[in-house]
């Protein structure tokens, strides 16, 4: 097939190497790089971008609706508040969401996401039904929501419908209040089909499962569903939130005489398919195991530490190899710079150490940071989003080089200042996703309307 040719020039860009200067960036109407050329001669038919260019970020763990909600739980109900006590009231939250207010604030949430550097999310999501768990007629009907408001934003897709059969381990019936996420092994499965059918797979857009926990789906239904997904489609993403809480784990131990994460790894043959999300509390032998395993840890350190869940082992885990990325989960915060720097400042405050997550090979902390959450996020997404090199989708940002943070720092010091400098508008600039440019000198072409429609969702949903 014949495809046009686009291209940018680059004065520097990060590739998967490192910085180079002078980068031909190509792609083709499809989207893909089919050229990344440093050391390229400036020409008179050729764009160059505003400032230097990074990879665009993959956001590997987000629930969309929780965004309305972001900031409403921050008081004392509960002289022991915890991420049970805060589920209660997301569980009172989600009750009252229609398929018009959850694509309002999934639009709205997805324009945030461009503006902060993630070109891509996997939409973990367990909505599925009507307010008292009532089927709609398309099984579909809020899945498409997600998809629309996506392809609205302009951002990559890997959608992971979850599976969620119980309220607790050894089978425990469902809660009430969870009607809206229970759905049964076959009508998950024919979700799956559906989509794949009225939604065909692109470099844009994958579909995946997500059982959302061992808690809340039994080891046999694991074991179907895992197997099932394998033969549709050997290479799609399973993710699952693993060793959240301390109660996840004294609770898998009794039910089962092991951890978590530990009863995972000795009973599913977890590969590079798999994304552990979370995964924060884990003995050695798990952390080593798990790194061992070629699987995605899925780091959220915003919605982690709103929740009060604990500390990731980030330098054991990566020191043993370990792949990980970053989401934005309950969206307590928007932005690709906040949970590096916070994923590296909790190991700081823990271990009383500079520069934790650092290596000797990638002394530079903030290099290490960026590109390990790039390939990492893009092995859970399941797309061709591993950065800038041929064959993978056209996603980038161009930063603001006159921005205060990046004024005249060279390329060792330059996501230095990205990450670890947090002063006025943000340094992003322009944003590109499948070769369209998405974000524009900080603004998004829907974002008003957007907006608009998220404040109607809002005034419904807190009424």
């Amino acid at each position: 097939m014949n495809h046009t040719i686009q291209c940018l020039l680059a004065e520097r860009a990060l590739l998967p190497q490192g910085w180079r200067h002078n980068v031909l960036l190509q792609w083709d109407t499809s989207g893909l790089l089919t050229g990344v050329t440093p050391d390229s001669k400036p020409g008179s038919d050729i764009p160059s971008a505003a400032g230097p260019v990074l990879p665009g970020m993959p956001n590997l763990h987000s629930h969309a609706f929780q965004r309305a909600m972001a900031g409403l739980t921050e008081y004392l109900g509960n002289p022991q508040d915890s991420f049970w006590s805060w589920r209660e009231l997301m569980y009172r939250f989600a009750a009252q969401l229609t398929p018009e207010t959850l694509q309002a604030v999934a639009t709205q949430l997805y324009i945030e996401m461009a503006k902060a550097g993630y070109t891509s999310v996997c939409e973990f999501h367990y909505i599925h039904h009507a307010a008292q768990g009532q089927y709609y007629a398309n099984p579909a009907e809020l899945s498409g929501r997600l998809i629309a408001a996506a392809q609205t934003a302009g951002i990559g897709l890997t959608l992971l419908p979850v599976l969620y059969q119980h309220s607790g381990f050894g089978g425990r019936p469902p809660l009430p209040e969870q009607a809206r996420f229970i759905s049964s092994t076959d009508w998950m499965l024919n979700l799956l089909a559906h989509l794949r059918r009225d939604h065909p797979q692109h470099a844009g857009l994958r579909f995946g499962v997500a059982p959302h926990s061992l808690r809340a789906v039994a080891p046999a239904t694991l074991d179907i569903v895992r197997q099932q997904l394998h033969a549709a489609d050997p290479s799609a993403p399973i993710h699952i939130h693993i060793a959240e809480q301390q109660k996840e784990v004294s609770d898998c131990l009794a039910q089962t005489g092991a951890r978590p994460v530990r009863w995972l790894l000795d009973n599913q043959p977890v590969d590079e398919r798999w994304c552990l999300v979370h995964a924060t509390h884990m003995q050695a032998g798990e952390t080593l195991d798990l790194a061992r395993s070629g699987a995605i840890a899925g780091i959220c350190p915003t919605t982690e530490a709103n929740l009060g869940d604990g500390i990731f082992d980030g330098v054991n885990y990566l020191a043993a190899g370990g792949r990980w990325g970053i989401g934005s989960d309950s969206h307590i915060s928007v932005c690709a710079r906040e949970e590096l720097r916070l994923f590296e400042y909790s190991q700081r405050l823990r271990d009383q150490r500079r520069n934790a997550l650092a290596s000797t090979a990638t002394p530079a902390v903030a290099d290490r940071l960026y590109l390990d959450a790039v390939a990492g996020g893009a092995q859970a997404s399941a797309r061709p989003i591993a950065g800038l090199a041929h064959g993978q989708r056209a996603d980038f940002l161009v930063l603001d080089a006159q921005h205060p943070n990046l004024l005249q720092r060279q390329d060792d010091q330059l996501l230095a200042g990205l990450v670890f400098c947090q002063h006025g508008e943000t340094p992003i600039r322009d944003v590109y996703a499948g070769g369209k440019c998405i974000i524009a000198d900080r603004q998004h072409a829907a974002q008003d309307t957007a907006l608009a429609d998220y404040g109607k969702a809002l005034k419904q949903l807190l009424a």
